[in-house]
């Protein structure tokens, strides 16, 4: 009890309360009940099935009985089975981007360096100022979500000012801005629209796949929900997405085709499927101190590449697209480290 008092505490503190409102007034109209009667419903979810202010909307607990809310897996539920997953003395190297991009080398597509890359090798300095695309993207080392992102034009540095500016910025690190595959930029063509599979690790060290997704960006610069963009799911085996693009934000109806460019969302085959699952399932072994993981990856016209992985994957992301509560996947693992 105290922990989820504790819990109620930080989604009370961490609230967006513009979004909360719209997402009350939404309820309360659908629903056609009280808000204060909501609001004790909210109350009640957040300690019983330990899920944040927010899920209990996004979840659509208000449609959904006992049975059908204890199928979903909120964020309560997901810190703790991600510490077990993911202990924190080992989680460093995916919280890190720096320190990611250089474990996981291999794996990128694009061009990415550190202050000490750029100081000590020219020829990546020089790659860098000349890159295809005539964009460099500026990171924090524990930037999440696209905070803390900048994307500039490589024209405006030469050797010295581009060192000048990350040191005076606080930039850790620089990449070169990734083209996206020409059928991706054709389904959207504002931002980088990442795929994010999930991968676990079972009891003998097997790698396998909780999940994919494709993110789509809707006129925004980034692909992420949470910044009002859509997400569609994946058959992990064709690599075809087999359902509608969805929002977090519940007053939007699910899309079929991009809202914007009109192509459709469903059916499209992802390039590059093979060697992108094959990927995930070589690297989820390089590292396995780490059991969960959350990748985002680039396709391109070379093939797919990380951005980054995730130690603390979104649950919105992983249930919402296929409308589907999937904490028992999850307590399948965790019964063999919790007695």
């Amino acid at each position: 009890m105290i922990k989820r008092i504790l819990y109620l505490g930080y989604y009370i503190k961490q609230m967006d309360w513009k979004k909360f409102s719209l997402f009350l007034n939404y309820t309360a109209r659908q629903t056609k009940r009280n808000k204060i009667s909501i609001l004790i419903d909210v109350l009640y979810c957040v300690f019983v099935y330990n899920i944040s202010i927010l899920e209990y909307f996004q979840f659509r607990f208000f449609e959904k009985n006992r049975e059908e809310r204890q199928q979903w897996a909120g964020t309560g539920y997901m810190y703790e089975f991600q510490l077990i997953m993911n202990p924190k003395e080992a989680r460093n190297i995916l919280d890190d981007k720096t320190l990611f991009y250089k474990e996981y080398q291999a794996y990128f597509v694009h061009t990415v360096a550190d202050i000490a890359d750029l100081k000590m090798n020219k020829f990546i300095l020089e790659k860098l100022l000349k890159t295809k695309s005539g964009k460099l993207v500026f990171k924090v080392a524990d930037g999440k979500c696209g905070v803390a992102v900048e994307i500039k034009n490589a024209s405006e540095f030469d050797e010295n000012s581009l060192i000048s500016f990350m040191e005076n910025n606080k930039f850790d690190l620089v990449e070169e801005f990734i083209i996206q595959h020409p059928k991706l930029n054709a389904l959207s063509p504002t931002a980088v629209n990442t795929v994010r599979i999930f991968s676990q690790l079972n009891q003998n060290n097997e790698v396998e796949i909780l999940g994919c997704r494709q993110r789509i960006s809707v006129n925004s610069s980034v692909d992420n929900m949470a910044a009002g963009n859509l997400a569609a799911p994946i058959n992990e085996k064709t690599g075809i997405v087999n359902g509608p693009a969805v929002y977090s934000d519940i007053t939007k109806t699910q899309e079929s085709k991009h809202p914007v460019t009109g192509v459709a969302i469903e059916g499209f085959e992802v390039p590059f499927w093979p060697e992108t699952i094959a990927m995930v399932k070589e690297a989820a072994l390089l590292h396995p101190q780490n059991r969960s993981i959350g990748w985002d990856i680039v396709i391109t016209e070379n093939g797919p590449g990380f951005i980054e992985g995730n130690h603390d994957w979104c649950k919105l992301l992983w249930q919402l697209p296929v409308n589907k509560g999937m904490k028992s996947v999850l307590e399948a693992y965790k019964k063999d480290y919790v007695s």
